[in-house]
């Protein structure tokens, strides 16, 4: 057993604190542990925790004495009932557990004493930095208000985001019979409740008790504030929330324990450890309480800190293998937590869909419930969303089919724009011609080519395709007509752009966004400002002779593109590009009329929209791909989005096809599963225009979820086409589904059926002690 750990120090005496003590002290009996907490023994703010059964099989494994304590004190349920506008769905097969805040801390307490650490309660801890000095090692569990991190500050590095909604902690004395959400729709806004049991009624032959439930009221700021919330006391806030809830409560009063209106915040930090003081729980991450996962976290991080300890020879080399273990797990749980988040912020943008609609996208709001794993839970629940959604019996969400305007898409699989920068002048070949057929072949709802440009000037590379005279028109055709023959009931798509000021480099993989050695040609913007400072070339400013030229060439690239057969149309505002730059106040800074305002910004892609839609034929229809964030500062807006997809929309486009970014190179994106999708389901539901959902959306569970919830009409892939180009054949298999939704090609039915695959073990618990 490493000797590098005899002397540990305890800030703070959470959840968290105490089961790291419990089980370092368990790991080597002769560790001297200390935890200091500032709080009585019986004091605690909240009410009940929840746990899941994930982190109560690692307590089982690390602890057998603390889990049947735990055991015998959980509450367990497994239903979800959502309550809207009267109406209760209610969904089965989710499995939680929860005890009271004051039982989990008496248990960890007494295991605490029963094991030899020292208890110093109502004390404050001192510094770390003092505590370091004699002391092998500090554990900073002293929350999300950590003085350690803030001491430490420069060391840790750490954020703390703040966010809009107000909520309170209060409680019931009865227990729910399910976890429970429910809106109110009041004079004053949109209220929302969380509530769960934590305590059982008593049935013994003391006095019977009728249980105890949490209960969270939450609603945005301005509502807070409108129905007069910020002027009440704690005492008085329970007395309102019980009024608005009062049918979900039954008449029952609701209780605070030192309660008061919060707002959450988000923590995180570049790094959880400095010299011999490491971070755990909320003082190191947090995630919202929509998920459940603050008590849950810290478990875990103690659960592993300890394993790291006991496996690693010296402090240095366990706390950073520590970290390595936690982050990804604390990042991915942050990244739900943050998708729970925005999605009851931006709740009153749902309270118009259909209760069984409403509920669905309820469960699945942090993409960790999914339409696959609530089938599997609640069958019965499920089917009856995929009803009201119009699927056929025995059909998956992604393979109805949608109309837009004279065009029916079996299914709502589009294989997204990629640039492949293969073509010589303009003209695609072969290799375009294999790339767009195979994922024809592979059963997409619509297949879309890359950007495919209006002029040899609007080109991003040489290697970029065109439609700006009649022998790439020629050659499009043969592609068309390849997918309409090969492929019936597959739809092809043109993109037309035209690149603006990030025009004239190189292909990709010769150094993106880099200028051309030589062979440039001059480009041209909204306002002359370079792509990259220093590097790129400064753009001309479009004058209005230079305009009309630009719009031009767009419409005479629209009829030939009807002319080569293609069935949909799309216009490119995103990514920077040159209609992308009109819109953006980053990259427009023009001070005519196309300049400064909004409404200014949208006129000439607009004129674009309109002269292309004119061409275009009638039947057939057309979609805007925009940017709706520029992941920026002083960047497109989400009212800014709203408003450009609003316009679009009025002026006849069937569809808006959702992307952010690629707008300017000082952007941050937050990255990961879905990352885009929030901003196609705010346009959805806040403008109910018909969105195609982008970014990261990479397996079929997640396209059903998404369609079933309500927060896109189609959903483009990119990348997993290029992995596999018979994705969508694929997803139809692995689903079990045969129909006319997803037709495999006659020489292909063989391969219909899903291969075997071998067997897989799950891992090993991450802590087991005899």
């Amino acid at each position: 057993m490493p000797s590098h750990t005899e002397r540990i120090a305890v800030i703070g005496g959470g959840p968290g604190g105490l089961y790291a003590a419990a089980l370092l002290k368990r790991l080597d009996p002769g560790r001297e542990i200390t935890v200091w907490e500032r709080n009585a023994p019986d004091d605690t703010f909240g009410f009940g925790v929840v746990l899941s059964d994930e982190t109560l099989g690692g307590i089982e494994h690390a602890d057998p004495v603390v889990y049947r304590a735990l055991s015998d004190a959980f509450v367990r349920w497994d239903t979800i009932d959502v309550v809207h506008r009267g109406v209760t769905q209610t969904s089965g097969g989710h499995g939680f557990a929860a005890l009271g805040r004051r039982t989990l801390l008496r248990i960890l307490h007494e295991r605490c004493a029963s094991l030899g650490v020292r208890l110093r309660f109502r004390t404050g801890a001192p510094p770390a930095a003092e505590l370091a000095t004699g002391h092998d090692l500090v554990i900073a569990a002293d929350g999300v208000h950590s003085t350690t991190r803030t001491a430490h500050a420069r060391h840790f590095r750490p954020t703390v985001t703040g966010h809009r909604n107000r909520y309170i902690w209060l409680a019931a004395d009865f227990a729910f019979d399910a976890f429970r959400f429910e809106t109110a729709e009041t004079a004053y806004g949109v209220m929302q409740l969380h509530a769960y049991p934590f305590a059982r009624p008593s049935h013994s032959g003391q006095p019977d008790s009728p249980g105890a439930s949490t209960v969270i009221v939450e609603m945005r700021e301005e509502v807070w504030r409108a129905a007069g919330l910020d002027a009440c006391g704690t005492a008085g806030s329970a007395e309102r929330c019980a009024e608005v809830f009062a049918n979900a409560l039954g008449g029952r009063p609701l209780r605070s324990n030192k309660s008061s209106w919060l707002t959450f915040a988000t923590v995180s930090n570049e790094r959880w450890w400095h010299g011999r003081t490491v971070l755990i729980g909320d003082a190191a991450h947090t995630a919202h309480f929509s998920i459940g996962s603050g008590t849950k976290l810290a478990v875990e991080d103690a659960l592993a800190l300890a394993a790291c300890v006991g496996e690693q020879p010296d402090l240095p080399t366990a706390l950073a293998a520590y970290e390595a273990e936690r982050r990804p797990v604390v990042r991915s749980t942050q990244r739900a937590a943050a998708a729970s988040l925005r999605w009851f912020e931006e709740l009153p943008q749902y309270v118009g869909q259909p209760p069984r609609r409403f509920a669905f996208n309820l469960l699945t709001r942090s993409r960790r419930v999914t339409h696959d794993n609530l089938r599997l839970r609640d069958p019965g629940f499920t089917g009856s969303v995929e009803e009201e959604f119009g699927c056929p019996p025995g059909t998956p969400p992604m393979f109805t089919p949608l109309r837009l305007r004279g065009l029916e898409l079996r299914n709502r699989v589009v294989v997204s724009p990629m640039d492949m920068y293969s073509a010589v002048d303009g003209v695609p070949g072969d290799f375009h011609l294999v790339h767009l057929g195979a994922r024809a072949l592979g059963g997409a709802g619509l297949v879309m080519t890359e950007m495919v440009c209006v002029s040899p000037e609007g080109r991003i590379t040489p290697g970029c395709t065109g439609l700006w005279t009649d022998e790439q028109a020629e050659a499009w055709g043969r592609t068309t007509r390849f997918v309409h023959e090969a492929a019936p009931g597959t739809a092809i798509g043109v993109q037309l752009g035209h690149s603006g000021r990030k025009g004239s480099t190189r292909l990709m993989w010769e150094g993106i966004d880099q200028p051309l050695d030589d062979g440039n040609w001059p480009l041209s913007a909204a306002s002359p400002l370079p792509y990259a400072p220093d590097v790129s070339q400064v753009p001309r400013p479009l004058d209005r002779p230079g305009m009309d030229t630009v719009r031009d060439r767009f419409t005479e690239a629209a009829r030939r593109a009807a002319r080569c057969g293609f069935d949909l149309l799309e216009l490119h505002c995103a990514h920077g590009y040159l209609l992308s730059g009109f819109l953006s106040p980053l990259t427009n800074l023009r001070t005519d009329a196309y300049g400064g305002t909004l409404e200014n910004r949208l006129r000439f892609p607009l004129e674009v929209f309109d002269a292309v839609r004119a061409a275009w034929p009638g039947d057939r229809p057309m979609t805007v791909r925009i940017s709706a964030t520029d992941w920026a500062r002083g960047g497109t807006s989400d009212e800014d989005a709203l408003a450009v997809a609003r316009a679009f929309a009025a002026h006849g486009a069937d569809a808006i096809d959702v992307s952010t970014g690629q707008v300017v190179p000082e952007e941050r994106p937050e990255y990961g599963r879905s990352y885009q999708t929030p901003f196609a389901d705010r346009i959805r539901n806040r403008l109910d225009v018909p969105v195609i959902a982008v970014g990261a959306i990479s397996s079929w569970d997640d396209v059903n979820s998404l369609l079933l919830a309500g927060r896109a009409d189609l959903c483009a892939l990119a990348r997993p086409h290029l992995y596999d180009p018979h994705w969508t054949l694929h997803a139809a298999a692995e689903q079990g589904y045969a129909g006319p939704g997803a037709t495999w090609p006659l020489p292909y039915r063989a391969g219909s059926r899903t291969p075997p695959t071998g067997r897989t073990d799950a891992p090993k618990p991450r802590l087991t002690l005899d």
